[in-house]
């Protein structure tokens, strides 16, 4: 008797897979943003098993939707769910990755993108047809959202890891330097090192209202006195030879002229002086990025936000995959003689360029 062999998997079959697998990320993904802005991931981490009513009580939401909430976190394995007792929990290994405690390491921050890119759908599909972009002031909660990831990516690393890629720097801080941050939003990253370093001068530039008066806003709760916020455009001229310092945190493939942001940042440093740049870790080769681990995450981002914001205006659009090839050269372009490009071992998602002016920092 012999046993005909079983039919492989078909290509289709698989891509099929794949694609309901994409669904119900996609879908999840909205749950975890809405799980991260409810507080729900907070309240069920410090729970023990509870039922749906415990459960929306402590978090002070209506119970009808946390149900919906907790059934499609159930059914995504993000949340378990004991049917006799009628319990669910919030597993500490999940939790570790889902809450405000756990920032640095909150992923549920990122997902809010979701929903924020998503609004602008239907003017973005409008744009593959005729051209051009969508501009900043279409994106709801863009700026708060774009706060809240920088105070995990940025702000939390300042001191520990992204400062001291460049030696003697911290020093520099403490003894007192004058420091720009170009698109700089709502200001974050400055405003910790002016708390930290008030010996130091720091200015904050950005065309964005509203980020800057948020900026604004929270030096002024702070009292903080050696820090300024500027509305501007980054590619407007710079005081020659102003800053010992300039930085710029994911912030130039947004820019409608990079290559002028650049050549004015040169312009702007003293002779002795570094511009620290934070952009995405990638190649400009499409390629080159196959095995990257959120490729195609920051490829959408790029299309959906930041190549399309700087089109808006007649802009480059480089996009946020402009990759290290091409910095590189633009860089060099600006004048800049001398660039490192340093990566993080817990950061797989940056590139961190040291480019200096002239001699040595």
């Amino acid at each position: 008797m012999s046993v005909s062999p079983a039919p492989e998997t078909s290509v289709e079959e698989s891509f099929a897979d794949r694609l309901l697998g994409l669904l119900n990320g996609s879908a999840l993904t909205m749950m975890i943003s809405i799980g991260h802005r409810t507080g729900l991931f907070d309240v069920m981490a410090q729970l023990p098993p509870s039922t749906l009513e415990e459960i929306a009580a402590a978090a002070e939401l209506q119970p009808r939707y946390v149900r919906e909430w907790l059934h499609a976190m159930t059914t995504g394995r993000i949340v378990e769910y004991a049917p006799a007792e009628k319990t669910f929990r919030l597993p500490a290994e999940h939790a570790a990755l889902l809450t405000r405690a756990a920032s640095p390491n909150n992923l549920a921050t990122v997902t809010q993108f979701a929903a924020v890119l998503g609004s602008v759908e239907d003017a973005v599909v409008e744009k593959f047809r005729h051209g051009g972009g969508v501009h900043y002031c279409q994106y709801s909660r863009f700026h708060e959202v774009m706060a809240e990831e920088s105070g995990q990516t940025v702000v939390a690393g300042l001191m520990e890891h992204i400062l001291p890629l460049a030696p003697g720097l911290l020093e520099r801080l403490e003894l007192g330097i004058d420091v720009l941050d170009v698109g700089c939003g709502s200001g974050r990253a400055m405003i910790h090192l002016a708390a930290r370093f008030p010996r130091s001068r720091f200015t904050g530039l950005d065309f964005s209202d509203e980020a800057i008066a948020t900026a604004r806003n929270l030096v002024d709760q702070l009292g903080l006195a050696n820090i300024t916020f500027l509305i501007g455009d980054a590619a407007s001229p710079l005081p020659p030879a102003s800053f010992d310092l300039i930085t710029a945190f994911d912030a130039i493939h947004d820019q409608i002229e990079p290559a002028a942001v650049l050549r004015q940042i040169n312009n702007g440093l003293r002779d002795d002086g570094l511009f620290l740049m934070q952009d995405i870790a990638g190649s400009s080769h499409v390629e080159n990025n196959l095995a990257h681990p959120l490729a195609p995450f920051m490829y959408t981002i790029s299309c959906m936000h930041c190549m399309t914001v700087s089109l808006a205006n007649d802009g480059a659009g480089l996009g946020a995959m402009w990759g290290k090839e091409l910095a590189l050269e633009m860089l060099q372009e600006a004048g800049f003689p001398q660039v490192e490009v340093r990566e993080l071992e817990h950061d797989f998602m940056n590139y961190y360029y040291l480019a200096q002016k002239a001699g040595s920092f």
